[in-house]
């Protein structure tokens, strides 16, 4: 079977990550700018302020993009770009940007993918408590409509939010994101509520407010289990929606209230937290996306422990490893989908896959990636594996276009398909995005 012939490949970034032009434009702050001006939180004291200065140079970008042959951009707004304080006022400038950047995509013949939210929260909000004050569904939903009013009209596919594993997982639990918090469970926990909340409200405003037919889904972090022998299937398929400790990145914790219009019943203990919510919110909560989008790079395998329970399998010493030092796992592009598309039975975009690698331009100023073209031909292998087992896959956008800003590491891992001078901000297509072009145009037969 392959991937069907309206197979949407694209490639994908972040606003905080590539934009720049942190205090141009009109734009207020949002919780990563201040994390880089207090300094210790980044690799090197590395800042976004400029980043990959996508900001003015998008067309330059859109360019690169369209030779590689391109079908999707898959990007994300900036809040404060478009609303300095997060409410109210609306920044004409920011309007501006993101208009030219849309309408730079469409001519180009490139579909634009937008996401609502993809970490940079607003600071004036989260001064107010961010997503752990009970009003901040209310914040997104504004948000979220004034996003369908302005851009409905030419963007078709909306993500409301980007991951809320790594940004209330990681950035009020675990101390690793903005805004670098630890909090017990008792916190986070509503924040991750009033987050399902918000997506429930925008998805709802982003239909309402469209100004034509929209698709409107979410995309979440995986922790996918993969079998380490035929006889772990049922184990690994199982294991993968149990939730056990006090774990975000659970593959149900999101998704099932989401689409299910429930929580795991052991959450509450396994968080060891006292939490309680109004059911009623359930009905807001349960919002039927469109489609789920699954941020995709590795995944661990598992094999029963002879208890009637399961334990992971140490990856042995040839196994590679990331710049990340995450574990190339292929089959974790099957596995991932297989088990959101069985357990679901929505559309699946694998909205995130790619890796890290140590390299440098040669000195005729170009860039061989032989690893990266070898982890994007196995990955994709294994995602068209499950496309052939019946696994309504729809597209897949390869992390990331440029090499850009990777949150608290700084630039120091490069996953882009293009090298960037961070001093010049010259950009050199690498070996892996002539590989991808060959890809795109084969729609996959070449792997």
């Amino acid at each position: 079977m392959g991937f069907s012939e309206n197979f949407l490949w694209g490639a994908a970034t972040a606003s905080d990550q590539v934009e720049g032009a942190a205090y141009e434009g009109g734009k207020g702050k949002h919780i990563w700018d201040v994390a880089c001006e207090n300094g210790h939180f980044v690799f090197d004291r590395h800042t976004a302020k400029v980043g990959c200065d996508h900001y003015h140079r998008f067309r330059e970008d859109i360019a690169i993009m369209k030779q590689m042959g391109l079908k999707a951009y898959r990007f994300s707004v900036s809040w404060t770009r478009l609303m300095p304080s997060g409410v109210g006022e609306i920044n004409p400038e920011g309007v501006r940007f993101y208009n030219e950047l849309i309408d730079a995509l469409i001519e180009a013949g490139i579909e634009p993918v937008m996401t609502l939210f993809h970490w940079d929260y607003p600071y004036d909000l989260f001064l107010r408590g961010g997503w752990l004050n009970p009003d901040s569904p209310a914040w997104f939903e504004h948000y979220a409509k004034a996003i369908a009013e302005l851009y409905s009209d030419r963007v078709r596919k909306f993500i409301t939010v980007n991951e809320p594993q790594c940004f209330i997982g990681c950035g009020l639990y675990k101390a690793e994101h903005a805004p670098f918090l630890t909090y017990a469970p008792e916190e986070p926990l509503p924040a991750w509520h009033h987050t399902l909340l918000g997506n429930g409200l925008a998805t709802r405003a982003l239909r309402k407010y469209a100004k034509q037919p929209v698709q409107v889904g979410l995309t979440v972090a995986t922790d996918v289990l993969m079998p380490a022998t035929e006889a772990d299937k049922e184990l690994a398929a199982r294991e993968n929606f149990i939730l056990r400790g006090d774990n975000f990145f659970n593959n149900a914790l999101f998704t099932d209230p989401a689409v299910l219009g429930k929580y795991p019943e052991n959450l509450a203990k396994e968080f060891g937290a006292n939490f309680t919510y109004d059911q009623k919110d359930m009905e807001i909560i349960k919002c039927d996306p469109d489609f789920i989008g699954l941020n995709i790079y590795h995944g661990a395998y598992v094999t029963a422990d002879g208890k009637g329970g399961m334990r992971h399998v140490t990856p042995g010493m040839n196994v590679p490893r990331t710049d990340m030092r995450w574990t190339v796992s292929p089959e974790s592009l099957y596995y991932g989908p297989k088990a959101f598309y069985e357990r679901y039975r929505l559309p699946i975009y694998v909205t995130e896959n790619g890796v890290a690698v140590t390299e440098w331009l040669s000195e005729e100023g170009k860039l061989s990636d032989p690893s990266r073209i070898a982890y994007i031909r196995s990955y994709l292998r294994q995602l068209r594996r499950a496309a052939d087992d019946g696994v309504d896959v729809r597209g897949y956008f390869y992390w990331s276009l440029l090499d850009n800003f990777e949150w608290k590491e700084g630039f120091s891992k490069r996953f882009g398909l293009v090298y960037v001078n961070f001093d010049t901000q010259e950009r050199t297509p690498k070996d892996s995005a002539a590989y991808y072009a060959s890809v795109i145009r084969s729609n996959g037969e070449n792997l």
